[in-house]
């Protein structure tokens, strides 16, 4: 930290600022300071709890005098690196969410989560592209690209921005639009934070009466022949469903269903926008395959509620490798089925859709194109546990790299130093050149960082 800084920094910032600021050693620092994501353990020089962009524009301003490193967060899910020695600015306060339910559209403050614009959507018959974790914070998720359950069928979260009310590295706010700012614009849609600091969205909501959806847990001795069918499924699978297979580890948890409870489980997670009748069709191939059924979770219900359905886990050390391919080989198959250790979780996704068809002036949001990847994850509440999650997930994710494309997509990358691989090289050269405009000096780098073009 600036040695200038620590005298009269605390004092000069909360004159600034409307929110609260904590220093060090203020009562509830700790608890402001710590991002839902464990795997960091960041000690800021100061915490800002925004109340509007009047107080972002006030911290950025602090940060920039003072040569200390800025940061944002809502609910610090996407922390990737820690704000040690900086200013940490907390967007939570910032949650209010309109719907103007004849254009389809939510305008949304910096520190909404999704299950506030899930709610009030939902009397409208209305639904955001949100993710499977509703207590994530809207722009994080949106800014990093945002895939969900309804993105086969809508699009990515990032290709339903309308607008964005962002604070530059220079400290004006302006609007990000297909008119105004065109190029910010076209880069914050999955360029993450590196930009500007959003601090209200507009986006496209969708008319989404009722789904089929759920899960579905089956006996995991049959995995490799499911994830076998899938594969050759998931080519022909309709833009209205989004399905996926996973190997889980249920944890040995009183809250959770005996049947499963402790189990290792093979998980069928679907959305279907029809009838039940067709989904059960559509889905009967991957049910005969999986084999046993142990609960079967998979029905028609409202959005709302079938977003409700995936409760929110506490902070944690959450890690995850991804990976994307053409194709799923035997031999990936067979690690995946063989995987054992730390490892929590493993999905294997299939993409395509919408998404796959963007238009003229989508966002940077590469490899639209491939149409499978796998995700592995591992979670523990204990960070000296940490490295020995890593070291399982590692020894998996590099057996199936050589089968890889090499690509990656940025809400699953916990690796900055693969930051460009969630992009096409043409992509990555154009944002580096807005950094350059809007960002010359790299101001916001406490993230997925793209470096400004020199």
């Amino acid at each position: 930290m600036n040695p200038e800084v620590k005298p009269f920094g605390a004092s000069a910032l909360r004159d600034a600022v409307g929110g609260r600021v904590y220093a060090a050693g203020d009562d509830g620092y700790h608890a402001v300071r710590r991002p839902w994501q464990r795997l960091h353990d960041p000690h800021p020089a100061f915490v800002v709890e925004a109340t509007g962009p009047h107080d972002v524009l006030a911290a950025l301003r602090f940060a920039r005098e003072h040569d200390l490193l800025f940061s944002v967060q809502t609910t610090g899910h996407g922390a990737v690196l820690p704000a040690d020695g900086g200013v940490l600015v907390k967007t939570t306060a910032m949650s209010s969410v309109e719907v103007d339910a004849g254009r389809r559209i939510a305008r949304v403050g910096a520190g909404a989560v999704w299950s506030d614009v899930i709610a009030a959507a939902a009397p409208h018959g209305l639904a955001p592209l949100s993710g499977t974790g509703s207590s994530v914070g809207v722009v994080g998720y949106t800014l990093g690209g945002g895939t969900g359950l309804l993105s086969r069928a809508f699009g990515y979260a990032a290709d339903s921005v309308v607008s964005a009310q962002v604070v530059t590295a220079a400290g004006e706010l302006v609007t990000a639009s297909p008119h105004q700012n065109p190029d910010l614009y076209w880069a914050i849609r999955g360029g993450s934070g590196n930009f500007g600091v959003v601090t209200a969205l507009e986006f496209r909501l969708h008319p989404v009466a009722s789904v089929y959806a759920g899960m579905t847990m089956f006996e995991p001795d049959r995995a490799a022949e499911a994830f076998a069918v899938y594969r050759e499924w998931a080519l022909d699978e309709p833009d209205e469903s989004h399905a996926v297979l996973q190997l889980m580890q249920m944890p040995d948890m009183q809250q959770v269903p005996e049947p499963v409870r402790g189990k290792r489980v093979l998980m069928l997670r679907a959305m279907h926008l029809g009838s039940a009748e067709d989904a059960e069709r559509l889905y009967a191939p991957l049910r005969d395959a999986a084999g046993t059924t142990l609960m079967d979770g998979i029905r028609t219900t409202t959005y709302a509620d079938a977003a409700a359905a995936f409760p929110p886990p506490p902070p944690m050390v959450s890690d995850i490798r991804f990976e994307l391919f053409d194709e799923l080989p035997d031999e990936v198959l067979a690690a995946i089925v063989d995987a054992r250790g730390r490892i929590v979780g493993i999905e294997v996704r299939h993409w395509g859709g919408e998404p796959s068809r963007p238009g003229e002036n989508a966002g940077p949001l590469g490899h639209r194109d491939v149409p499978f990847s796998v995700a592995i994850s591992g979670m523990t509440q204990d960070r000296d546990e940490a490295a020995e999650v890593r070291a399982d997930l590692e020894a998996l994710a590099t057996k199936l790299r050589p089968y890889a494309t090499g690509g990656s997509f940025l809400n699953f990358l916990i690796d900055t130093d693969r930051t460009a691989d969630a992009y096409t090289a043409e992509d990555y050269r154009r944002l580096t050149e807005v950094k350059a405009q809007y960002d010359p000096d790299n101001v916001f780098r406490a993230n997925h960082n793209i470096p400004p073009a020199t």
